[in-house]
């Protein structure tokens, strides 16, 4: 609707109110500069000016229904910051993780120092009101967001420097706190894979296994974890395959625990007899995750792969199962690619049995034999069983397992250091039980040359 001409201000009246509102705003001041000390006056023109400089980054922590990675990341690193002077904090505990995980609370501000500069974090949340104008219900409809306030010229550091260093620290800092997850098979299962918390407490230092060998591996395993770069210059998957092979009792199972704890990597137990087909290898391998250890077990006898020639052949529906094509692709395929930084442990109690296509480099990067009880393997074992490291009988031992190559495996040499507590009666032990296996064994060379 248009206003008639008449009802409009006229131009002198428009005049005297500014007039007025300037003497207003001089009379204001006057009597500011003559009853406010320049102390106060210093202070409130500082503190407006500061305000007017600076800058306020907002990370949501929902990028429509995404989450945000830097939402999470600065939770979860300001939760380190959180000192004794914090008023509020937030503590929850998952349901399978061992550490309570600490956070700040809503509405709560927090100060972090980066190079010198002061960076102010407040927790801010909010009521998302709904389509229809009625607010939900409170734990589905809170937004959450956290707000970064800074001086304007440290704009360029921020995003730079600051924010990176934070993915990165909380990166650290789930590594540290990370329970690592033995995931098995689960058809029922979103992606085929059900979890539970690995217990295992096999270590390097547990392990008894050669030395050298030991030494080898660990070396082998962090070259891999630094070449990411390396494997993407080379243009290969970054992966690496592992065959564990040797005697029942040698310590292969241990040996994977003993990885995983020690990488912080997830082991995914693959047992090849309960895959139906091949492209249900495919799915199961899309369903792992990066930073993981895969393991296929007794490999040689798991399954009964068909020779690749008889794979060209016609088949029938009885006969669509894993093939060992299938198994190769699976291995260092296209499929293989779906995530990064993943290891394969394959073991078997008969290296002789397997195709020579598997244990080619690129599918089976390092062999590991793991053998028969060395004494220094056993040296090992009596530390974590009777904590000793010296005693008369070791050098009867020593013999046994060195010399005269009694055949006992680190399962059966643990099995006998069980049995007592008292040093001297659970060495005897064993000594007559290495002495038993070794006439068992000489008793069956004799028999093998009179035949």
């Amino acid at each position: 609707m248009w206003c008639s001409q008449e009802n409009l201000p006229s131009p002198k009246t428009i005049l005297s109110a500014a007039a007025s509102l300037a003497a207003s705003a001089i009379l204001f001041r006057t009597i500011a500069n003559d009853l406010i000390p320049d102390v106060v006056q210093n202070s409130f023109y500082s503190r407006l000016q500061k305000l007017s400089s600076q800058i306020t980054v907002v990370v949501e922590e929902l990028d429509g229904l995404t989450p945000n990675e830097m939402f999470e990341a600065a939770n979860l690193y300001l939760g380190t910051l959180l000192s004794t002077s914090t008023r509020r904090i937030k503590v929850n505990k998952p349901e399978k993780e061992k550490q309570l995980l600490v956070t700040i609370d809503k509405n709560q501000g927090l100060v972090d120092y980066f190079k010198g500069v002061n960076f102010k974090w407040v927790l801010v949340t909010s009521q998302k009101p709904a389509s229809n104008g009625k607010r939900e219900d409170h734990s589905q409809s809170e937004v959450r967001q956290l707000e970064l306030s800074f001086h304007k010229k440290h704009r360029d550091m921020v995003l730079s420097s600051y924010l990176p260093y934070i993915l990165n620290k909380s990166k650290e800092i789930k590594e540290e706190r990370k329970v690592v997850k033995l995931h098995t098979v689960d058809y029922n299962g979103t992606d085929y894979w059900g979890s539970i918390n690995l217990d295992h407490p096999a270590t390097f230092d547990t392990m008894a296994m050669d030395p050298e060998i030991k030494k080898a591996l660990i070396e082998d395993l962090d070259r891999f974890r630094e070449r990411k770069e390396y494997y993407r210059r080379v243009g290969k998957a970054w992966k690496r395959g592992y065959l564990l092979f040797g005697p029942p009792g040698t310590g292969k199972s241990s040996l994977v625990a003993a990885m995983a704890n020690y990488l912080k990597f997830d082991i995914f137990d693959l047992d090849l007899k309960e895959v139906q087909c091949n492209s249900d290898l495919r799915r199961l391998l899309i369903g792992t995750k990066s930073r993981s250890i895969l393991v296929i077990e007794d490999i040689d006898c798991s399954v009964e792969l068909q020779n690749r020639d008889a794979e060209n052949e016609p088949k029938t529906v009885e006969d669509d199962k894993i093939t060992l094509s299938g198994l190769l692709n699976f291995i260092d395929g296209l499929w293989s690619t779906c995530g990064e930084e993943r290891i394969i442990v394959f073991t078997t109690n008969h290296k002789d049995r397997l195709d020579p296509a598997l244990l080619r480099p690129g599918r089976m990067d390092l062999h590991i034999h793991l053998s028969y009880c060395t004494f220094s393997g056993f040296k090992t074992l009596a530390y974590n069983y009777l904590r000793i490291q010296e005693h008369p009988l070791f050098g009867d031992i020593e013999k046994l397992l060195d010399y005269y190559k009694a055949q006992a495996t680190p399962a059966e040499v643990a099995g006998e250091l069980l049995k007592s507590d008292d040093a001297q009666v659970s060495l005897q032990g064993l000594i007559t039980f290495l002495q038993s296996k070794n006439k068992m064994e000489t008793a069956w060379q004799d028999i093998t040359v009179g035949k």
